[in-house]
This record gives C-alpha cells, structure tokens and sequence, in this order.
C-alpha cells in the first residue's frame, strides 16, 4: 500500500483528491495520512468524503477512515464500472472540484458514466462550473476525452443547491503538446440568480469595458434567475450592496462572471459590499494576465493537465507561474506513475513536459 502524506505541498483537498482517483486508475492501494493537517480545519470535509465516496461507488472500494474531520484515509480500488450516479455534496462544496476528481477515473469507465450531482457551481476557491465547461473539457478533447456537462441551475455560498450533469465517454487518454490559441474574442457569462438583472448586465459591461482597453474583443451573454430562494431576505441598497448571498430556501442567491479564450480563463463571483463593477473588471484583469503572458495555458488548467498527462505518460505546456497545486499534482502523479515531469524557463514562461 502506498503512503502519502496529505500535508504535503499545498496540502489541502488537491492531495486527497489526485491520490484517490490515480490509485482508481492504477489499481495502486493507498494511505492518504495528515489529510490537511495545516488547515484551520483538519481533516475530511463534506466535500471530501462524497468525493471519497462518489470514487468507492465506481469503482468497488474498500475504504477505512471516511468519516468527518478524519485525517487518515486507506483506500483499496476494485473494478472501474460505468452507471448512473446521484451525488449531493450536502452544503455549497464545490461540484467543480468533485469532477476534477471523478472524470479521470470515469473516462477509465468500460461503459458511459452518467453523475447528477447537487452542490455549489459557482463558489470560491474553486473553478467556476463555466471554467470547466469553456476551458477544462476542451483541453481535455484535445486528449481525446469525452466529457460533457449540462448545468440546469446554479449554486452559490452559502446554500449551494446548483445541479449538473456530467456524462463521460470511455476514453483513450493521449499526449498533447499544447499550444497558444490565438484569437481576438473573450467569450463569457455574467449570472445572476435572486438579483436584479441590471447586476450581470454592470458585470458583464464593465468586463468588456475593460477588456476592450486592452485590445481584446468580448461576447459576454447574460444569464438571470429573477426568482429569489425561498426564505430569502432579499437585498436592498445601492451599488454596494446587491451583489449578497441568501442563506435558506431552494435554491441560491448571488452571482458572478466567468471569461475564457481557448485554454485560458478568468472568473470572479459578487460578494456583498462589492459593487458589480468590480466583479466584472476583475474577471477581466484576471484572464487579461493570463493572455498577456504569450503562455498556452493558465495557471489553473496547468494543474488540471497534470494527472491526465502522467496517465498518457506524454504531453506538455507553458504556463507562466507554475502553482503550489500543480507542483503538489506532479509530485503525486509520479508516485503512482513511471511518469517524469520536466520543468524549464522558456522566455518568461515555464514549460511543463511529461514521459
């Protein structure tokens, strides 16, 4: 059985997650130990154990350890299967992150894996569900994966509720050498749900406010949910303000902006107290750093290519900053894997290789 230790590197969730879905496609026994040992709060969350979970369903799992704020796990995979899967993360838990660690394995499926999954599309620390949809899953056909995903309502912080599903193909995983998409056009969404609508219309024109003083062209479609959730409070007030959260009820309030030209993104989420114009500019400041760096990728998909780089044993990218994340991925994907990673400075960029 192999032993990682889950305070390594960024030493959060990232770990657990790369360490249960590679020992799924390798058949390797593992021992997750010190699982976010560093965190204010240590241990397993909720959206870790359905994770945990979610991979044990698919794949015939003996698992010891899965309870909350637990801080070992083992995990013994048995067959991958195909299927269709109900999956409630239970509170706001990212549904991103949960399928950063389901898709991988189910693309190692005989047959096409179906997840319905409620949880949070939109939340902090973690990708937008837009970003995977734009950004994660075209990257992942140029490997020759088959993944899509249907959104059929949002969730924010801290309600969640949001609902997917996610339908993954049988693939062959291959090596790509990615490279810079170049195109004049930044597309995107500005959602809001529980709010006015004028609150993604101020997002999305201050975004391409922002993007055309850089040069960049931008087609930017509004998506409103007008019907506030049961229970809400509601949000008064002026540009201040209207950007809060609902705590109760069936569904989510709150909104947000996701950007993305080929393999690269940026995305920002309303919070309150923060005036929507400035949700809008900083999706746009973000995803403007990332094509101004002449990189192939951003900093966030660099650390999603990792493991289906180290399956393929091939492939490679540039990307500017070569985060805590993805350092921590390729350390773990070479434990589970013959696979070597070689990182260089190319120009101002880094260049990230696999065999």
């Amino acid at each position: 059985m192999l032993t990682i230790d889950g305070s390594f590197g960024e030493g959060g969730g990232q770990i657990l997650r790369t360490s249960v879905a590679m020992a799924a496609i390798t058949e390797t026994p593992v021992r997750i130990r010190n699982i976010r040992s560093n965190r204010p709060n240590p241990g397993l969350s909720a959206q870790h154990l359905t994770a945990i979970e979610a991979v044990a369903s698919i794949t015939g799992a003996e698992v010891s350890g899965l309870l909350l704020r637990s801080t070992e796990v083992s995990f013994v995979p048995g067959e991958i299967r195909g299927g269709a899967y109900r999956l409630d993360i239970g509170t706001a838990g990212s549904i991103s992150l949960l399928l950063q660690c389901l898709i991988p394995v189910a693309l190692h499926s005989p047959e096409t894996v179906f997840f319905d999954i409620t949880g949070g599309t939109d939340v902090n620390w973690s990708p937008p569900i837009d970003y995977l949809r734009h950004v994660t899953l075209p990257a992942l056909a140029l490997a020759g994966c088959g993944v899509a995903i249907e959104v059929s309502r949002r969730g924010y912080y801290p309600r969640g509720g949001g609902q997917i599903r996610a339908v993954i193909t049988p693939s062959r995983i291959s090596g790509v050498d990615f490279e810079r998409m170049d195109a004049n056009m930044v597309y995107g969404c500005s959602h809001a749900s529980g709010l006015p609508e004028h609150v993604a219309k101020r997002q999305r024109d201050a975004a391409v406010t922002r993007l055309e003083g850089h040069g960049y062209a931008a087609n930017i479609v509004i998506e409103h949910n007008p019907a506030a959730p049961k229970g809400s409070k509601g949000h008064k007030g002026g540009k201040g303000s209207e950007n809060g959260r609902g705590s109760r009820g069936g569904g989510s309030t709150g909104s947000g902006i996701t950007l993305w030209r080929g393999l690269m993104g940026g995305s920002a989420l309303g919070e309150r107290g923060k005036p929507a114009e400035v949700v809008g500019s900083d999706a746009a400041d973000r995803i403007i750093r990332e094509l101004d760096s002449g990189a192939s990728v951003d900093v966030y998909l660099a650390d999603q290519l990792i493991p289906y780089m180290a399956i393929a044993r091939a492939g490679s990218f540039t990307v500017r900053e070569l985060s805590l994340h993805a350092k921590t991925n390729i350390r773990v994907c070479e434990q589970f894997t013959d696979a070597e990673f070689e990182i260089e400075s190319v120009d101002q960029n880094i260049r990230v290789a696999c065999r």
